[in-house]
């Protein structure tokens, strides 16, 4: 009869040894996940620090090279466009637009004083862009090196963060 006992007994020992063993294996799992999910945070916050970085370096890098631009512009000395050997005065390539308001408050189609003033628009617009020169001031090797080596490094790493593929 003690042996009947103590085989009960020990069949519940082998039971609560096995719901340890598992519990632990459990506890194990559990654990292996949340570093998982912890590494994969702490890369998503990397990427996230890494694109940041690289807008911050490009936008330096894009403020020096344009504080060593000198823009100058010739409107209003002279003409702009030049039709043969005659060049227009700049302040006839306003006569489009003019017209075109004038067209506005004249007609009852509406459509020709807008094609004009679109076109005396861009017109205006174009003479602008050509009497605008663009000149570059004098800066040593290494700050030339330093505006374009960050304004490219900086680049490069938001270019890296936003195509790169996920895993």
């Amino acid at each position: 009869m003690s042996e009947k006992q103590t085989k009960p007994e020990a069949n519940l020992d082998k039971l609560y040894a096995e719901i340890e063993e598992n519990a632990k294996l459990e506890q194990k799992n559990l654990t292996a996940q949340a570093e998982a999910n912890a590494r994969k945070v702490n890369k998503e916050q990397n990427e996230l620090l890494r694109f940041f970085g690289g807008m911050l370096l490009f936008g330096a890098g894009m403020f020096m090279i344009f504080q060593n631009m000198i823009v100058e512009s010739s409107w209003g000395m002279g003409s702009v466009f030049h039709i043969g050997g005659y060049g227009i005065p700049n302040g006839t390539i306003m006569i489009p637009l003019l017209l075109g308001i004038a067209l506005l408050f004249l007609l009852d189609r509406k459509l020709w004083g807008w094609l004009f003033i679109a076109v005396g628009f861009v017109i205006v617009l174009a003479a602008v862009i050509m009497s605008v020169s663009v000149r570059w001031r004098t800066s040593s090797a290494w700050m030339f090196f330093v505006m374009f080596a960050m304004t490219f490094a900086g680049g490069a790493m938001m270019l890296r963060e936003l195509f790169r593929g996920k895993d």
